[in-house]
């Protein structure tokens, strides 16, 4: 007498889900954010000579590395020959963090500086203008419906 039931082992999670697919790995792997903060991978080193500058540079914005405590899941991936060693350094890149603040007051600060430079080529340009010859001819165009010629 045959019946229809599956055993347990066929009943077991394993056999139930989906297989698993391979994936490339992430380039840099996402940090947990604390909340108030940003993050950002700074380069620190450039084929294998130290960026002093562009550190100093990120420093005085005010991003600051992140210590490991912080991020106990990248003790494995860190650089044991890193110049930072209780932090976090991966491929000459250094995880490092600011407030949420600094980084919104840093974007209206690039806005304006970019408004005010369109500003400046706009006016720059429209001094040179010939009205002859305008650089920005304002056109205007009619459109008409049904009429035949």
């Amino acid at each position: 007498m045959a019946t229809n039931r599956i055993t347990r082992e066929m009943e077991d999670r394993e056999f139930s889900e989906r297989p698993k697919q391979w994936m490339p790995p992430e380039l840099l792997p996402e940090p947990d954010k604390m909340p108030g903060y940003a993050y950002r991978w700074i380069a620190s080193t450039v084929m294998g000579v130290p960026n002093a500058r562009n550190l100093s540079s990120k420093f005085r914005e005010g991003w600051e590395p992140v210590p490991i405590e912080e991020q106990p899941k990248f003790t494995l991936l860190v650089d044991p020959n890193s110049r930072f060693k209780d932090n976090i350094e991966i491929g000459g890149l250094l995880l490092c963090k600011t407030p949420v603040e600094f980084v919104q007051q840093r974007n209206e600060y690039v806005n304006r500086q970019s408004e005010n430079q369109t500003k400046a080529v706009d006016n720059n340009l429209m001094r040179q203008s010939d009205p002859r010859m305008p650089i920005f001819k304002e056109g205007k165009s009619e459109t008409s419906f049904g009429k035949g010629s």
